[in-house]
């Protein structure tokens, strides 16, 4: 069942702040996303699941894809709309739900964990490097990171089960995290996820 089709917004909403203009892909976006996002300097246009920016015309400079319930691969607009933002080179951050949406759109797989990540004190390892982070988690899917094309890396990885936390670009404003870094419990520990991407709009 497309769950998210129950919880998205049913028509666009602009939540005024700076010069840059990003669309929000509402799949049930949690209310601290779009605070983070305001924080930072951006205005937030929110839009439907469906509701593709490109088609519609309107001016934006990047795209976010929020947190959901469900199985990703039910919201099949939605990964047809990120492939479309994505083959434009649009700057792209995708959040929980939003990391399995930007995987399969790039092509990888998604699948169903035996237990999901429901806490807020997931360890997640940045990779690459010996940083950990204490993060918020609510999900019961995954993204297999072998099955992405190449060009593609892993960013984070959890401590506990190893599966995968996050992916990004090598060489294209791309990337994603299947954890919460708008929840922040440590309590600003994952910020820098906010600030990074607003380097890919430079």
């Amino acid at each position: 069942k497309n769950i998210v089709k129950e919880v998205s917004c049913k028509s666009p909403v602009t939540y005024k702040g700076g010069k840059k203009r990003i669309v929000l892909i509402d799949c049930g976006v949690k209310a601290g996303i779009i605070r983070k996002l305001l924080d930072i300097g951006l205005t937030v246009v929110r839009v439907p699941w469906d509701y593709n920016p490109v088609k519609e015309g309107i001016k934006f400079d990047a795209v976010v894809i929020s947190n959901g319930p469900g199985d990703p691969k039910k919201v099949k607009k939605t990964i047809s709309i990120v492939k479309e933002v994505i083959a434009n080179k649009t700057p792209t951050l995708g959040i929980c739900y939003g990391n399995q949406i930007l995987a399969l759109a790039a092509g990888g797989k998604t699948y169903k964990l035996k237990f999901g990540h429901r806490s807020q004190n997931q360890p997640c390892l940045q990779v690459g490097t010996q940083r950990a982070f204490i993060t918020s988690q609510n999900h019961g899917f995954a993204v297999k990171f072998s099955s992405l094309p190449r060009g593609w890396k892993e960013w984070f990885v959890n401590l506990n089960d190893k599966t995968n936390e996050g992916i990004i670009h090598k060489r294209k404003p791309f990337g994603s995290v299947q954890f919460h870094p708008e929840a922040s419990p440590g309590p600003t520990d994952t910020k820098f996820i906010f600030d990074e991407f607003l380097t890919w709009l430079d």
